[in-house]
């Protein structure tokens, strides 16, 4: 199968197999919570054929996605150290005491901590292969503004300084036809 020159196979990204499948899965998530454009179903059928597609929106969303995550598993990480350090003050009574505490509670540390360590690798994963899509994202976002300066890609990607007197020139012939309804 030909690679599309705006994709690279996901398995030259660096990553190892987990998160070669992480970002898979996540390109498929990010592609569904981006609804049904033209551009989340290309990175969704990229991600099954196990490309990571080099567009710039398809990058700045899947970034985006990333980062919400990380934030996510942040704010559930917080949350779980907060309950470990109160199973652990429930060990103490107020002198300073160490106490007998159920075997359910001593569990449920347990639990907690195992948590916490499975959280702090998928952590690092993901923020591991966000680097990268945002790598790649800068890196496509220099290429274009190298295009820009060049001059060669003003036919289809207007530089903010046409598409503003574009807009100008929309606006002012807009006004003027609604002043002659008026009259």
């Amino acid at each position: 199968m030909s690679t599309p020159e705006n994709a690279v196979p996901d398995t030259q990204l660096g990553l190892d197999n987990d998160e070669i499948a992480l970002l898979r899965h996540h390109q498929q998530v990010a592609a569904s919570n981006a609804g049904g454009s033209s551009s989340s179903r290309a990175a969704s059928l990229a991600s099954s054929q196990g490309l990571l597609r080099l567009d710039p929106n398809s990058l700045a969303q899947l970034s985006r996605h990333f980062d919400r995550l990380l934030q996510q598993i942040q704010a559930r990480l917080d949350y779980l150290s907060e309950q470990s350090q109160m199973v652990a003050q429930q060990q103490y009574d107020r002198a300073g005491n160490a106490i007998q505490i159920a075997d359910s509670e001593i569990a449920r540390f347990h639990d907690i901590i195992r948590q916490i360590d499975e959280l702090e690798v998928d952590f690092d994963r993901i923020r591991h292969i966000r680097d990268i899509v945002r790598g790649y994202r800068q890196r496509i976002e220099e290429m274009e503004q190298e295009l820009e300066r060049s001059g060669s890609s003003s036919r289809h990607r207007h530089s903010s300084h046409h598409s503003s007197s574009h807009r100008h020139h929309g606006h002012s012939s807009g006004s003027s036809r609604r002043h002659g309804h008026h009259h």
